[in-house]
This record gives structure tokens, C-alpha cells and sequence, in this order.
């Protein structure tokens, strides 16, 4: 029976099929980005491989992302750190309603804020001993449901123990850049 919105049956036998096949558990996620002027451009999200085989979205998501004024941007959209942290954000919070479902608890309130901290002078070139990108980020919850303070915590936890974009974050991914230049004639 569903629980917060989970169909936990399918979430148990996905958990089962995968430990018995973990070739299963392979995915390749993609988007596919354009410019459009400026700091401002649109991620197309649509195919993905998982399951042993490609897939796609019920239909392809788009993304789009730009800077604010102060930052050069014409505020179109989030800036991409901003997209960080709504990734990170929602990454735990689904964790938190599976974990909650398949622990038998029913959630009736989760939201977070999550903040991250920036000095610029390392993106713009102007100290060395500065990151380009964010110093510290804090995530806080205010989370309720039918069960203790700790067995809340405990959910809460275990999310942040098995998100995926909590541990690209905290432990780093290899990253390469190629670009294919079309010269001008």
C-alpha cells in the first residue's frame, strides 16, 4: 500500500531486483544544454539509460538557468549554484519520504532550507587561494510525522546517508570537458 505519496511495493521488489541483478542498478543520466545569450541558457532532460536499457521521461523537462543583475545576468532564471541547491534539497527530501515509507512511517510536513556560501574572488579570477564554488553549504529540516523526534531524525539521516547528489557533493566526481570547435571560414 502506498505511503507519503511511495508505492513501497514497487520501492521492495526494485530493491530486490537489483540485488539480484545488479547489472540493473547501472544508469546514465543526461542533459543536453544550449546557450541562449548572456549567463543565460536552457537543459533539455528527457533520455536516460537504467534498468538495462534506454528510457525517457514521460515527456523531455526543461531547465533553464541564468545569473541575477548583480551578477552580470538578466535574472531570467536560478543560477546554476542556485540549481545545486534545490538538487541537493530534493535529493534528500525523496530519500526522506522513501526512507519514511519503507520504515512505516507517515509524514505529514518536510521542508528544508539550504543555503550556500560564495567569495566570489575565486570565480572572477581575483585570489588563488579563494574556491570558485561554494565554501560551505547548511541544510536544515523541519520535518513531521507519525513517529518519535529521533525515529524523524533517523530518516533524516539515512537520506542524507544514501543521497546521491549529497555524495557528488561531499566526495567529488571525475568531471572532463571536451569541446568540438567549429571554426569560422
Amino acid at each position: 500500500m502506498p505511503l507519503n505519496g511511495v508505492d513501497t511495493p514497487t520501492l521492495f521488489a526494485t530493491i530486490k531486483a537489483v540485488g539480484a541483478e545488479p547489472a540493473l542498478a547501472n544508469f546514465q543520466f543526461r542533459a543536453k544544454s544550449r546557450w541562449l545569450s548572456g549567463t543565460h541558457s536552457e537543459s533539455t532532460i528527457h533520455g536516460f539509460f537504467g534498468a538495462g536499457g534506454e528510457q525517457t521521461h514521460v515527456a523531455p523537462y526543461k531547465a533553464e538557468s541564468d545569473h541575477p543583475r548583480v551578477l552580470c545576468g538578466a535574472d531570467a532564471a536560478p543560477s546554476p549554484v542556485e540549481w545545486v541547491l534545490h538538487a541537493l534539497a530534493s535529493c534528500l527530501a525523496a530519500g526522506i519520504g522513501n526512507i519514511a515509507a519503507a520504515r512505516g512511517i507517515k509524514l505529514t510536513r518536510v521542508e528544508s532550507t539550504v543555503e550556500g556560501d560564495i567569495d566570489l574572488r575565486g570565480l572572477l579570477g581575483l585570489s588563488k587561494d579563494v574556491r570558485n564554488g561554494y565554501e560551505r553549504i547548511a541544510v536544515s529540516f523541519e520535518i513531521d510525522g507519525d513517529a518519535s523526534p529521533d525515529q524523524l531524525r533517523q530518516v533524516v539521516m539515512q537520506s542524507q546517508a544514501r543521497s546521491a547528489v549529497f555524495d557528488i557533493l561531499t566526495n567529488g566526481v571525475p568531471v572532463s570537458v571536451s569541446a568540438k570547435t567549429l571554426a569560422a571560414a
